[in-house]
């Protein structure tokens, strides 16, 4: 594995993390809001 599929990797990860956590966040903040 190349450094530079490393940065690649490591950006995609962050990515999904990114992503994955402000699908969480929308979905709690409609649950709060219909409450």
């Amino acid at each position: 594995m190349t450094a530079l599929e490393g940065v690649f990797i490591g950006l995609l990860v962050a990515a999904t993390l990114v992503i994955g956590w402000f699908a969480c966040f929308v979905v709690y903040r409609l649950y709060k809001g219909q409450r």
